[in-house]
C-alpha cells in the first residue's frame, strides 16, 4: 500500500505552501512526515492513498501497525504446463508475504486432466494462487502478480484482448475473486529463469509429485 502527503508549509513571513508528494510506502510516508513536523512550520498533514481513503498521522500509524498484524508485501508466482500426448497439465504457484515481522511462503502444485493447452494451464496456475489467497484471507491489498506467461497477465491487466471463452472465464473468476477480497493487482512478466520455482512446481505436478507446504523463512 502507497499514500501520498499532503501538507502546508508556513514561512518565517507567515506565507503558506501546499505541498503533495509523490506516492511512497507507508513506512517512508510516516517518517517523512516526522521529519517535516520537527520543523515546527508543516500543518494539515494528511495521506491518502490511489483510491481517495485520507488518514491522520495517528490514524496512519495505527493502520500500519494493523497491517503489520496481516498479510502483507505480497508477491505471487505461478507457472503452468501442458503435455499434450498425456493432455496432463501441471500447475505451480509460491507466495511470499510478510506478516508480524517475520516473512512466509507458500508453494503449492497440482495435476489437472481436461485443459486443452499450456495457456489454459498458465490460468489454471494463477487461479489456484488466488484461491490460496481466498485462504489465508487476504483482504485490502496490493498483490504483486509474477509469471512467464505475457499472455496471462497482459490479458488479466486488460493490455491485450481475451478472445477465447475458456481463458475469459478464468479471467472472470480471478476478477471475482479480488473483487471479494478487495484486492489490487500489479503484473510483472518474467523469464523463465526468473519464474524458475514456479516452474518446477509445475514440472513436479506433471510427473505427479504434490508439494503444499507454508512456512516461515529461516533468515
Amino acid at each position: 500500500m502507497k499514500v501520498y502527503i499532503q501538507w502546508t508549509y508556513k514561512t518565517k513571513k507567515k506565507k503558506s505552501f501546499t505541498f503533495t508528494s509523490d506516492l511512497v510506502s507507508l513506512e517512508e510516508a510516516v517518517h517523512f512526515a516526522e521529519d517535516v513536523e520537527s520543523t515546527k512550520r508543516a500543518t494539515d498533514l494528511v495521506f491518502t492513498d490511489e483510491k481517495g481513503a485520507t488518514w491522520s498521522m495517528k490514524e496512519l500509524k495505527k493502520l500500519i501497525t494493523k497491517i503489520e498484524e496481516e498479510p502483507h508485501e505480497i508477491i505471487v508466482y505461478f507457472d503452468g504446463g501442458f503435455d499434450r500426448q498425456t493432455r496432463i497439465a501441471g500447475i505451480g504457484c509460491s507466495i511470499y508475504y510478510k506478516k508480524d515481522g517475520e516473512t512466509y511462503r507458500i508453494r503449492k502444485n497440482a495435476q489437472l486432466e481436461g485443459l486443452d493447452n499450456n495457456n489454459e494451464a498458465e490460468y489454471a496456475a494463477l487461479e489456484l494462487a488466488v484461491q490460496e489467497l481466498v485462504v489465508l484471507n487476504v483482504r485490502n491489498q496490493r498483490v504483486t502478480l509474477k509469471g512467464d506467461s505475457q499472455v496471462v497477465l497482459q490479458q488479466l491487466s486488460g493490455e491485450w484482448a481475451c478472445y477465447e471463452e475458456s481463458f475469459q472465464r478464468y479471467i472472470n473468476r480471478i476478477e471475482r475473486y479480488a473483487k471479494k477480497q478487495h484486492l489490487d493487482f500489479e503484473y510483472e512478466v518474467l523469464s523463465r529463469k526468473e519464474n524458475r520455482e514456479a516452474h518446477q512446481l509445475a514440472t513436479q505436478a506433471l510427473e505427479g509429485t504434490t508439494i503444499e507446504s507454508h512456512s516461515p523463512l529461516q533468515e
